[in-house]
């Protein structure tokens, strides 16, 4: 029998507060009304990391924070914190794969309904299954997530797609050049009625991730808008917060947030992406 939970671990620490401080400075710099999150830990650490190094006199607050419980062995999620009440909630944990060998989604699949003024906007937070151990020996696993939230969409929204939604998060793999199926994210790059507006970035501009091992920068990290939802926001370009990114990651030669190192501290080799979009008569 497992230990289980021992009412004496009531108080969680915070490990590494110094690259905690540059996270929440990308964060604080977006200043974002909703964000997604992937690699938390639970809710009690989230909240903590709320109170702790997201406020300020010139910052308000994440009140409302969502986080379920997910599929990873090292325990880590997705989760949204959001200025604006979020209502229904829905996970996808529990499902399975086609051959019912292990859960179909590496950590879930988390929709959610943010209000804004009367209207709603609808996230679907992923990340996906990750390209350790090789991208084309972990692809079979990525095209089925991929494909499964594609199944979800229509599902939701019909054949058009048509509302105010966003698939984001850490999809794990790149777009392929010149329309190639090598990558796993075909069902959703390729879908007519969904933008990849990072797309809409200079060439040069087009990457979220730096990986140290192949110095490669990459685009791994998606804010997908459904068309009518692009297209009520003005299709907006998307921005970035590259100032917490690590040294070695020299393709970005401009100024980083005081403490960052060559490796680390850090935020993350991610870069986190933001956009305005307007929901009813309500940009957010």
């Amino acid at each position: 029998m497992s230990r289980g939970f021992d009412i004496n671990d009531t108080k969680f620490d915070i490990f590494n507060t110094r690259s905690k401080r540059i996270t929440a400075k990308a964060i604080k710099e977006m200043d974002a009304d909703v964000i997604c999150l992937q690699e938390v830990e639970n809710l009690p650490v989230l909240d903590r990391f709320n109170s702790e190094f997201l406020g300020g006199p010139k910052h308000k607050r994440y009140t409302h924070r969502i986080l379920v419980d997910g599929n990873d062995p090292r325990r880590i999620d997705v989760a949204l914190i959001s200025r604006r009440p979020i209502g229904a909630v829905r996970t996808y944990r529990h499902e399975r794969n086609e051959a019912n060998t292990a859960a179909k989604f590496s950590r879930d699949c988390l929709r959610a309904e943010i209000e804004v003024d009367g209207g709603t906007l609808t996230l679907y937070g992923n990340h996906f299954k990750s390209m350790m151990g090789g991208r084309k020996k972990t692809r079979a696993r990525r095209l089925e997530q991929s494909e499964r939230v594609s199944a979800i969409l229509r599902e939701d929204w019909g054949d058009n797609l048509d509302g105010d939604f966003l698939v984001l998060g850490d999809l794990n793999d790149y777009p392929q050049k010149g329309g190639g199926t090598t990558t796993s994210l075909g069902s959703l790059l390729n879908e007519p009625e969904l933008v990849n507006i990072v797309d809409r970035l200079p060439k040069n501009d087009r990457w979220t991730h730096y990986w140290a091992g192949g110095r490669e920068y990459r685009q791994l990290d998606y804010l997908l808008l459904s068309k009518s939802l692009d297209d009520a926001s003005g299709k907006p370009v998307p921005m970035r917060v590259l100032d917490g990114l690590p040294w070695r990651a020299d393709r970005y030669e401009g100024d980083r947030f005081e403490d960052v190192g060559d490796d680390s501290p850090k935020a993350s080799d991610h870069v986190p992406l933001f956009v305005d979009v307007k929901v009813g008569k309500t940009m957010i």
